[in-house]
């Protein structure tokens, strides 16, 4: 029996792809489409035209037909304004396959018996990226309660409008699905997959292992069985600069994979060129996946930092991270990833504004996330893996929550004293704004010693298990830097009209956190050094020399000068020798101190009078800088005793807690470098 006469393929498609809504491509002339070589099936042309008529899911929401209105309503749709070429493989390169050979566009699209966790995603939809309707938008919000009739209660629907599909998440939000083909270099994901895959090859699943192994648990913003799900069934279902990204974190971690430690290196410059190259291409079709691989890159290198995370803050704020989805008509995984990922970001935005010196990007009046709890987390302590060279699983949930929480009372600091509306204040208050500074200081300080004081025990220096590394030094390195930032901002706001007794105290302060950041840095042992640390950890090293520095700057004699001068180069000998050894990320401290003493040295070669940080004799405290007093306002070095108060008051700062220490202390008996500034070693992580 002949075969029907074939229609011309611009007047309609072929009946598989007008079933499945998709665009019927051809590929060097041939006469089947992609879709249906690559099905094996029939490109045929019997069916009549389906009406065009759309029906309103009325499945109320939350019920269990809220996955059977995904399927049939959240199929892609190609723009007609698409740019993709006729002999394009774009289209092929994004079709997931199925265990039966076969495959489909669209997770929403898969057989009830195809396990997946991605069947009613949001944010990694495989052809769509979603854009969330703000309050301002050209759609009304308001008009979401009457979509589906009034006597609908909140529901899941989807809506098709000229620019995209309209996905309702409440009653009040919703998202626009917009479709991947058509934006910038879609047509090229394929080709930037396999040339990723190529640069790794064979050893894709190994890297795989090795950053779950010991990346992820400290850092959680993947789903791990997602992840793994798409990676079981092709390298191509990704995302490219999440998968570079991946890979990038696990080469850093090479030598710990017995079977890769006497293989030859991939090329990590080449694959960094390619994840960023992609990663340009992907913000134009965001996706969770989109951030996430903007935050590990960030942790790969700091190229570009502050520009980056201004870029994935804005797609976060496209993507609605910043809004508590709790609510939302997607799968429980998404809630909680997308609620890590939000905390996340926002933890990058502080300390990113923290090492840049530019405002935080991310307010407190449009954020909107609840804090993370256990059950956002989907590993546990029996996830454990019990390979030499491991992160603790259940020690990074934790780890990582807390980190969570030291960033808020970082952006808390940043907003409070280093605003230009703060600025102002204090410099207009002439001779109080020391004491405007104190009193602002104070709140911050007091959940400062709160946030330590319940620190759990599994998050102490000295709690690691055997063959296990351990990175909650990159915790108490951002500890560390948040009482440094606090504390230099006071040593700033000293002025030679304060109060003598009060300048007493402020400089024994600022003292007694120098001295405690010196010995947290020499207390790091090879299980810390060679875990993971925060992307802000070079600088929170750097801000350690940069305070240490100030004080010297400020020095009121001659011998306080030379001890400043002696610790520092004992902490650069630390960082030297560290660096050296592996822990690459104290490189950019050492370089951060050698340019703030190179200041230093220029500014006193221009002074009329010498001052001894040369190693000279002659000093003059009142000439040397404007924060000097004289000396005879101060007590003499042998006399130099711990104060009775503090400005910040003593309830400000933590008790002793269990058999960790006392706080640290002056004492006159444990003198160094003649300066009378003897400190308690017994004292690391109590104060």
């Amino acid at each position: 029996m002949p075969s029907p006469q074939q229609p011309k393929r611009r007047d309609r498609p072929c009946d598989a792809c007008r079933k499945r809504k998709s665009r019927c491509v051809l590929e060097d002339n041939s006469p089947v489409c992609v879709l249906c070589r690559f099905h094996n099936q029939n490109c045929t042309f019997l069916q009549e035209p389906l009406s065009r008529k759309r029906k309103v899911p009325q499945e109320p929401f939350g019920s269990d037909h809220v996955r059977e209105a995904d399927n049939s309503h959240s199929q892609r749709r190609l723009s007609s304004s698409s740019t993709i070429s006729r002999n394009s493989p774009a289209l092929h390169a994004r079709v997931i396959r199925t265990t039966n050979g076969t495959g489909v566009e669209e997770y929403a699209d898969l057989a009830a018996t195809e396990h997946s966790l991605l069947k009613r995603t949001l944010g990694l939809q495989n052809n769509n990226h979603s854009q969330y309707i703000g309050a301002t938008r050209g759609l009304e919000p308001s008009l979401l309660g009457s979509l589906s009739g009034s006597s609908l209660r909140e529901g899941q629907v989807h809506i098709q409008l000229a620019e995209g599909t309209l996905r309702r998440m409440s009653s009040t939000e919703a998202f626009m699905l917009l479709p991947d083909p058509g934006t910038q270099n879609y047509a090229e994901e394929l080709s930037d997959l396999d040339s990723i895959e190529a640069i790794i090859s064979p050893h894709g699943k190994a890297l795989v292992d090795l950053y779950f192994r010991i990346v992820f648990p400290s850092f959680p913003i993947l789903h791990k069985e997602v992840y793994l799900e798409k990676y079981s069934r092709s390298y191509r279902e990704f995302s490219p600069p999440l998968l570079a990204a991946v890979y990038l974190l696990a080469l850093q971690y090479w030598t710990y994979d017995d079977s890769l430690n006497n293989l030859p290196k991939p090329d990590v410059q080449r694959l960094e060129r390619l994840a960023r190259k992609a990663l340009s291409d992907t913000i134009h079709r965001p996706k969770l996946s989109t951030v996430q691989a903007g935050l590990l890159l960030l942790q790969h290198t700091d190229v570009d930092s502050a520009e980056l995370t201004a870029q994935l803050v804005s797609v976060a704020h496209g993507l609605g991270l910043h809004l508590d989805a709790s609510n939302w008509a997607i799968p429980s995984w998404e809630k909680g990833l997308r609620k890590r990922l939000g905390w996340a970001l926002f933890m990058q935005s502080c300390w990113s504004s923290l090492g840049s010196g530019r405002p935080p990007l991310i307010g407190s009046s449009n954020w909107g996330l609840r804090h993370v709890t256990s059950s956002d987390f989907p590993e546990n302590a029996s996830h454990e893996d019990d390979q030499e060279g491991s992160s603790e699983v259940e020690k990074g949930r934790i780890l990582f929550t807390q980190m969570i929480h030291l960033s808020e009372i970082l952006a808390e600091l940043l907003d409070t004293v280093f605003t230009v509306k703060a600025s102002r204040e204090i410099t207009a208050a002439g001779p109080n704004g020391l004491n405007m500074v104190l009193e602002k200081v104070k709140p911050v300080q007091l959940k400062l010693k709160d946030w330590f004081s319940n620190l759990p025990d599994c998050l102490s220096m000295e709690s690691t298990q055997i063959l296990k590394l351990n990175a909650v030094g990159y915790l108490r390195l951002g500890y560390v830097a948040t009482e440094i930032t606090l504390h230099r901002r006071i040593i700033l706001a000293l002025t030679p009209s304060a109060d003598p007794r009060l300048y007493q105290i402020c400089r024994s302060v600022a003292h007694e956190r120098f001295m405690f950041a010196i010995d947290f840095v020499q207390s790091l042992k090879p299980q810390h050094l060679s875990s993971f640390w925060y992307f802000a950890s070079p600088q929170n090293f750097a801000l350690i020399a940069a305070f240490g520095t100030l004080l010297l700057s400020t020095a009121s004699n001659s011998q306080e000068v030379e001890f400043y001068r002696t610790k520092l180069r004992e902490y650069r000998w630390t960082l030297k020798i560290n660096s050296e050894n592996g822990a690459r990320y104290m490189r950019p401290a050492m370089a951060s101190l050698d340019a703030n003493m190179a200041l230093l040295t220029s500014e006193k070669t221009t002074q009329s009078t010498k001052v001894a940080v040369d190693g000279g004799d002659e000093f003059s405290p009142a000439t040397s800088n404007t924060f000097a007093f004289q000396s005879s306002s101060l007590p003499h070095d042998n006399d130099f005793s711990p104060t009775s108060q503090d400005p910040l008051g003593a309830e400000y700062y933590p008790a002793p807690r269990g058999d960790a220490g006392e706080p640290a202390m002056y004492s006159p008996a444990t003198q160094t470098q003649g300066f009378g500034y003897g400190i308690d070693d017994r004292s690391m992580w109590t104060y």
